[in-house]
């Protein structure tokens, strides 16, 4: 049995124990107990969270976790000598250690990220960086795996992580129906940008948020407005107007982004050559594409790819 213990501590958010409930459904998935979950903090005992929240939880047990996952909370944690030491002594007898949002400041506090990548909630990670200089703090990801240790983004990354947790453990399949019950996408990749141009366009109604999600999901196709508009079941000068008027942007435009994205993210986690990943995205030709990603960045795609630190 997988032993997962997960840390908490004065003050933790509530939604950092989202993650858990991917471990949960593994369980389901695979009708047997696969994972076992603990609650432990430094003294054990009832710790109250951020929001009037109380987590009943252990003290860290002698025998060890094979995962050991810090929880996050809205701030900067608190560290104390003796939760530290406690959190050295388990990462030693733990085969992978992890932290969800804010965690990392605990995990590197512990020095348990020193030479390693790590990454943490874009709007605390420059002073993490700054904290932690030896720490190699990458703010654009959504986690990031170096060796034994994972750390993760804001706290709704906590489940992409557990979820990479899953797939890693259990394989793709499993993860893939995790996903399904969790009713979420399957587990965004390591290394996509934790600025997302669907939450950039924020649509207000579930039409134009399931047209801009069957974009997503069919870039390779031409996307017309007549093709978002049947997805959105409006007619497409109805379909035209709100989805001016919920994004501030015209449906080429948006769609260019995905693309762009989704583009962005081949770039940094392949070695496919440009006009492969062009003709993915549903670009036409590499120059659309360069254009697409000068306009948005300033720089063309091949030296965004000298520039992207690798898979993760």
């Amino acid at each position: 049995m997988h032993r997962v213990g997960l840390v908490v501590f004065p003050g933790f958010q509530a939604m950092s124990l989202a993650a858990v409930s991917a471990f949960e459904f593994a369980n389901l998935t695979m009708e047997r107990k696969i994972y076992e979950i603990r609650y432990v903090s430094e003294t054990g005992g009832p710790v109250a969270g951020s929001f009037g929240m109380t987590m009943q939880t252990d003290t860290f047990a002698r025998r060890g976790f094979h995962t050991l996952l810090i929880g996050g909370g809205v701030g900067i944690p608190d560290s104390t000598p003796d939760l530290l030491r406690c959190i050295r002594n388990a990462a030693r007898r733990s085969r992978r250690v992890a932290s969800i949002c804010t965690g990392a400041f605990l995990l590197a506090e512990a020095g348990l990220l020193d030479g390693r990548r790590a990454t943490t909630h874009w709007l605390l990670a420059p002073q993490l960086k700054q904290r932690y200089p030896q720490v190699n703090v990458e703010e654009d990801r959504i986690f990031i795996i170096d060796g034994p240790t994972w750390t993760s983004a804001g706290m709704s990354a906590g489940v992409d992580l557990a979820l990479a947790m899953v797939e890693k453990d259990l394989g793709p399949e499993v993860a893939r129906k995790v996903a399904q019950l969790l009713v979420v996408y399957h587990r965004r990749a390591g290394g996509q940008s934790q600025f997302s141009a669907l939450l950039e366009l924020e649509p207000k109604s579930d039409r134009i948020q399931h047209a801009l999600s069957y974009a997503k999901s069919h870039l390779r196709s031409a996307l017309t407005v007549e093709e978002l508009a049947a997805a959105a079941n409006l007619s497409p000068r109805q379909f035209s107007r709100t989805f001016r008027a919920e994004t501030g942007q015209s449906p080429a435009k948006a769609v260019e982004h995905l693309r762009v994205e989704a583009a962005r993210l081949m770039m940094e986690q392949t070695r496919h050559p440009v006009e492969v990943v062009a003709r993915e995205v549903g670009f036409d030709d590499r120059e659309r594409m360069r254009r697409a990603f000068v306009r948005m960045f300033g720089k063309p795609p091949q030296a965004m790819r000298r520039e992207a630190p690798g898979p993760v």
